[in-house]
């Protein structure tokens, strides 16, 4: 498997996906219902193979990425031949993952305490595992206000 099995959620909202990747495999619901009783390890090949696609097709999709931490922000335009990174760091106590330190990150932008760094970085071997990679350490995929916004006020 190339990236993480589906939750039990996640199955549940791509029941009609999954229902037509069983059928483009040429199972049957009888068949299927046959292969997770007696043939559960097969079972488990095709949940994997079809997270392995799900998770392909919406890594294809994802351009931007979003990573907040209680004094940092990252934010990830993902190009095609590299990702570009904003960075914002706070040097006080505030944490920004909550509304009122948002709301002063908001209202202090040019403040002395808060840093901002850009930086690019080359995809790996495989641009998707990267970008499931970042996922996996917390980061989540988003339309990219927030980068568009500060790519505009820094640049």
């Amino acid at each position: 498997m190339k990236y993480a099995r589906l939750t039990k959620e996640q199955f549940e909202e791509l029941h009609q996906e999954f229902i037509n990747f069983l059928a483009t495999q040429s199972i049957t619901k009888e068949e299927w219902t046959h292969l997770k009783q007696n043939k559960p390890e097969l079972a488990e090949t095709e949940l994997d193979v079809f997270s392995d696609l799900i998770w392909e097709g919406v890594l294809n999709q994802a351009e931007y990425l979003e990573h907040i931490s209680p004094q940092h922000m990252y934010l990830f335009y993902l190009g095609a031949d590299k990702m570009q990174a904003i960075v914002l760091n706070l040097k006080n106590d505030m944490d920004i993952t909550t509304p009122e330190g948002y709301q002063w990150l908001r209202e202090n932008l040019m403040d002395d305490d808060v840093e901002f760094f850009q930086a690019d970085k080359d995809y790996g071997n495989d641009r998707n595992l990267d970008k499931f990679n970042m996922i996996q350490q917390g980061a989540v995929i988003t339309k990219g206000e927030l980068y568009r916004y500060f790519d505009k006020l820094i640049n």
